[in-house]
């Protein structure tokens, strides 16, 4: 049990570090010409810049880290269902939907 302890430590110190990497990152020149495309990653909707969030691809909780490559702009609606979903998920997640 001592070890379960630390290594969720270990896990939830690593996880505060990317998302401070990812703070920082939107602070930066690269992010703003990212988002200035206004249309979301994933569901392809123009949507104005300002409302765009970052979204880890590969998330956080899943080893993901908070990289140039691994992040992209989406709405507020897809970043909230695509939660800890990798991408090729939420993108067969969506694949679903639109055939329906």
């Amino acid at each position: 049990m001592q070890i379960n302890n630390w290594q969720t430590e270990l896990d939830a110190k690593a996880i505060r570090k990317e998302k401070q990497k990812a703070r920082e990152l939107r602070k930066s020149q690269w992010w703003k010409n990212r988002r200035a495309i206004n249309i979301c990653y994933y569901c392809e909707t123009p949507t104005p810049a300002r409302q765009l969030t970052m979204d880890h691809m590969v998330p956080l909780a899943r080893g993901g880290r908070s990289i140039k490559s691994n992040l992209v702009p989406c709405c507020k609606s897809c970043n909230n269902k695509k939660k800890n979903l990798l991408t090729i998920e939420w993108v067969e997640f969506l694949d679903q939907i639109r055939k329906k």
